[in-house]
């Protein structure tokens, strides 16, 4: 799982699973077909790239399929993170910041947000 890639549609599936858990296909399908338009087969496409990756696991009991995330939303969030900055700005958090701070006012409680993961990150208690 170290390496794994989630696709924009593979991460609106585990959105659902995370919210909700476990699903079946038909709920999956029916919670995607406004914003995608997604068939069944579709939907069963991703699912079983999910569990290729070892995102899901699917339990069958005769044609029902139910799955349940096995990736955490957190860990997710964070390698997505990692490969962004990566891909964007070479690994280098501070460049992200001055970049993203470049492009809008950062509010007061913006601010006081990232002072407070610096003094954290200077005291040793993240991570």
């Amino acid at each position: 799982m170290a390496k794994m890639v989630l696709s924009d549609g593979e991460w609106r599936i585990m959105n659902l699973l995370w919210a909700e858990a476990p699903r079946r296909v038909p709920e999956l399908t029916e919670a995607l077909a406004s914003d995608t338009g997604w068939s069944r087969a579709t939907v069963n496409m991703m699912l079983q790239r999910l569990e290729d990756k070892g995102a899901v696991r699917m339990e069958s009991s005769g044609r029902n399929k139910t799955y349940w995330p096995v990736l955490t939303q957190a860990d997710a969030r964070q390698k997505e993170t990692k490969r962004f900055l990566e891909r964007l700005y070479g690994g280098s958090l501070g460049l992200m910041v001055s970049s993203l701070a470049g492009q809008q006012a950062l509010s007061e409680e913006d601010i006081r947000a990232l002072r407070a993961i610096l003094e954290g990150e200077e005291k040793g208690e993240t991570k």
